[in-house]
């Protein structure tokens, strides 16, 4: 009986003839002398399953399990070409792949009617040293020299929705402006999204936000709300307001007439209280601070791609392999975490991970059909045996 292996049946969840048709679009696979961007891709995906850390150890360990490749549509590969693609391939494929990935996660999530809190933020990847100084150090913010993840992450599926990789010094607010805003979402971010003009869109789209306030906003209180029993202790005050400096600065003048809501929420281990801000007037005032909590989620996702997949060591120095290296190891994720949902294990991704990794060529099907066979073979035997002694 022939049937598929655990890395095979992830890698399904890319469609074969979308790639394809991505590849032919972009012109991709030109000049690629044998190795295409579908290997890249494969070899990549294993390279962040199975742990490698080197190039060497990538390549050996892909080329060990050759007896899958035909059925993977791939072959052995060697290790020069695929420093070379990583450099030189165009990474706009691997970044669609994940877009597309991300964007029917998000579909699905809307189909089962779950409430979608989007958490926004960014993580530095630090490269320093080496071939990296020549395409980072002119673009260090004086914190970290390298490049930067922006994510726009799903907190109750715990997927990413949306991704965008910039230098470090590039500011969190620049990289989101430029992503469509979806009507009905709840967005949470922190005061690097202070941007008013922003702040009105995402009203005039139909969401919600929850952020902070900066220390010099001038607002002006035009209602007090009152504070529900269950809220007192932990809500402080909870006031609805204006924007008043209707001229901040330069002559301009401030795009956000939309009225807000100040929450102040108590936080016994600080100094200061948290001074929320959102356009939501109907919600209560303490789902709204649990809304902002849940943006540590975003966080612990990023600690999570960090210490589980290749992020932090990479295969190559030049911009072009970081970024295929960050972009896979998404798409890594994303195949997991989709398939670790559809399967319906009661672990947590980590141990779905870790179970994949074990026996990430294993091909299950296989062997539980050989199973089932010697069991048939032994309970027949001793059937037959039985009867010589009746």
């Amino acid at each position: 009986m022939l049937s598929v292996s655990r890395f095979h049946e992830l890698v399904k969840g890319v469609s074969r003839g979308q790639f394809d048709a991505l590849v032919a679009r972009l012109g991709a696979d030109k000049h690629s002398k044998g190795f295409r961007c579908w290997d890249q891709l494969l070899v990549m995906v294993y390279a962040q399953m199975s742990g490698a850390g080197s190039l060497r150890e990538v390549v050996a360990g892909f080329n060990a399990h050759a007896t899958h490749h035909y059925h993977l549509g791939t072959r052995a590969v060697r290790r020069s070409t695929l420093a070379e693609a990583n450099a030189k391939r165009d990474r706009r494929v691997y970044a669609e792949v994940a877009a597309t990935l991300m964007a029917s996660a998000g579909r699905k999530l809307r189909r089962e009617g779950q409430a979608l809190l989007a958490a926004l933020d960014s993580t530095p990847i630090p490269l320093k040293g080496g071939g990296f100084e020549t395409w980072t150090a002119a673009t260090g913010n004086g914190r970290t020299q390298g490049v930067k993840l922006h994510l726009q992450y799903a907190v109750a599926a715990g997927l990413p929705m949306r991704a965008q990789i910039s230098a470090a010094n590039v500011n969190d607010i620049t990289a989101a402006a430029d992503w469509p805003l979806d009507a009905g979402m709840r967005y949470v971010f922190d005061k690097g999204y202070c941007d008013y003009g922003w702040w009105q869109r995402i009203a005039e789209a139909g969401s919600t936000f929850v952020t902070r306030f900066k220390g010099n906003a001038k607002l002006k209180v035009k209602q007090v709300n009152p504070i529900a029993d269950e809220a007192a202790g932990t809500i402080l005050s909870d006031e609805e307001v204006v924007l008043s400096n209707r001229h901040p600065r330069g002559g301009k003048r401030n795009p956000c007439t939309i009225t807000l809501r100040r929450i102040v929420v108590a936080r016994p281990d600080h100094d200061r209280p948290l001074v929320l801000a959102t356009n939501d007037l109907g919600r209560p005032a303490q789902a709204i601070a649990e809304d902002y909590r849940q943006r540590w989620q975003i966080e612990l996702f990023f600690k999570w791609i960090k210490q589980h997949l290749k992020i932090r060591r990479f295969l190559g120095e030049s911009k072009g392999a970081v970024h295929v290296q960050i972009l896979t190891a998404l798409i890594a994720y994303l195949l997991v975490a989709i398939a670790h949902r559809a399967s319906g294990c009661a672990g947590t991704c980590w141990e779905y991970l870790m179970t994949l990794r074990a026996g990430l060529f294993q091909r299950v099907a296989t062997d539980h059909s050989h199973y089932r066979r010697c069991r048939e073979r032994r309970q027949a035997l001793a059937e037959r045996q039985a009867g010589l002694f009746a």
